[in-house]
């Protein structure tokens, strides 16, 4: 009888350790639920400024650079996924973007790397050979370093958004950032990031060009 009460409590114990856990995991998928529901809300509110027929078919050109270790890379073309992650969410909103086909065609490389250093004659020139009125930059920088605790090297990632018009009068100017990680690909984080956060940064943009820009 003695054994039979000890396999009782034991079998109590883990069903009462088990019902724990779930609760725990129901939790943290709750905090997700609406955490996502909250962003979600947040992007709405925004999307919800009056002035979307103003925007409609108006020309956007998207650039996306990188700043690692002080040293600039602005080749569009690694940076693809980055690119047509923004451009989707751009369409959306009633705009026309431009392809990486017509940039690398039209524009050339030192007049991309000359808008990344705020060369607001390079801006101008880059807009009116695509007959664009918006430029949208995104600079990817990072920065690395050693956490002693876990013993990995971490890099920490931010995207960078600047919406101007086709003279480089800056309409928006917001962010993204990620928790630093252990790993070496930048670009590949960044492109995560953009998947996370490009709703609401799109959205953010938006807003502030109803703001700004097209009162």
């Amino acid at each position: 009888m003695r054994h039979a009460l000890i396999v009782l409590l034991a079998a109590t114990a883990l069903s009462g350790g088990a019902q724990a856990q779930g609760f725990k995991f129901s939790n943290e998928d709750n905090a997700e639920k609406a955490q996502e529901a909250e962003q979600q809300a947040k992007v709405q509110a925004l999307l919800a400024s009056p002035c979307k027929a103003k925007i409609k078919n108006q020309k956007i050109m998207v650039l996306i650079g990188e700043s690692r270790d002080g040293y600039l890379q602005t080749a569009q073309s690694r940076y693809t996924g980055h690119f047509d992650a923004l451009n989707a969410r751009l369409q959306r909103l009633g705009l026309k973007t431009t392809t990486q086909a017509q940039i690398t065609a039209q524009v050339a490389q030192a007049e991309i790397d000359a808008y990344f250093k705020n060369d607001p004659d390079a801006a101008l020139g880059a807009s009116k050979r695509l007959a664009a009125q918006y430029i949208l930059r995104g600079l990817i920088t990072s920065q690395t370093g050693y956490n002693t605790i876990v013993r990995v090297n971490q890099v920490s990632i931010r995207m960078a958004f600047t919406l101007t018009d086709a003279h480089g009068k800056i309409l928006s100017q917001t962010s993204a950032e990620n928790a630093s990680y252990a790993g070496v690909d930048t670009s590949g984080m960044a492109l995560t990031l953009i998947n996370e956060k490009a709703d609401e940064v799109v959205a953010q943009l938006y807003s502030d060009y109803c703001r700004v820009g097209g009162s």
